[in-house]
């Protein structure tokens, strides 16, 4: 019996079109977050869905409820798939953190697993506590299939995971906004049937560009 898995990254946020670290602070949905949001439900509306769960976050929980309300369903919180804690990096530019922490933002780019947050976690510590929430949910919810809405690093660390692959390998994995991944478990095996798909989001660039003429 398949167990299904549909792991979803939340909506743009206004700090993701800044560039400035958001980790574990609380933000709110874009405008355009908000539109992707609503095409994610729309893409899901028709598959069966038993259970959603979602990060505490507000951009996670907010993605999430666009998906749920279409389907007359609740969102349940989970915390162990929250991002990253980014400690002292959180509320800062990009352009910021490479001023002030150039060496480690290098590290950070370039071997991810060994870099530990100025006062907040490393990939390790995500990938534990992400993990050991998605198996819970598998074992919990055997046969059904489960929509999980989270965040960029927490994503990339669990795909990590499934895949039993090194998390210096973390930036090889691309998460976008609203993007919809699958993991279809069978026994002990889990194997990738989505990765990264964003097609639900072609009517948003479709407006956006005929906005543009």
């Amino acid at each position: 019996m398949i167990t299904r898995i549909i792991l979803a990254r939340h909506g743009e946020t206004q700090w993701n079109k800044e560039g400035r670290y958001q980790g574990q602070i609380d933000t709110d949905l874009s405008d355009k977050g908000y539109e992707q949001a609503k095409l994610l439900g729309e893409a899901l509306k028709n598959v069966h869905i038993d259970h959603i769960y979602a990060s505490p976050l507000k951009r996670a929980y907010e993605t999430a409820y666009a998906v749920a309300k279409l389907k007359s369903m609740e969102v349940q919180q989970i915390e162990g798939i929250t991002e990253i804690n980014h400690g002292k990096w959180e509320g800062m530019l990009a352009k910021e953190i490479a001023e002030e922490y150039g060496e480690l933002v290098n590290q950070w780019h370039t071997n991810p697993r060994d870099v530990q947050m100025p006062d907040g976690e490393n990939l390790y510590d995500v990938q534990s506590r992400a993990m050991e929430t998605l198996k819970e949910i598998v074992a919990n919810h055997h046969g059904e299939t489960v929509l999980i809405v989270s965040h960029d690093a927490t994503l990339k660390a669990i795909i990590c995971g499934v895949l039993e692959i090194d998390l210096k390998n973390f930036w090889q994995i691309k998460q976008d906004n609203t993007c919809i991944n699958v993991l279809e478990f069978v026994n002990d095996t889990c194997r990738i049937q989505l990765l990264n798909d964003t097609c639900h989001m072609d009517q948003l660039f479709t407006s956006i560009e005929q906005a543009a003429l």
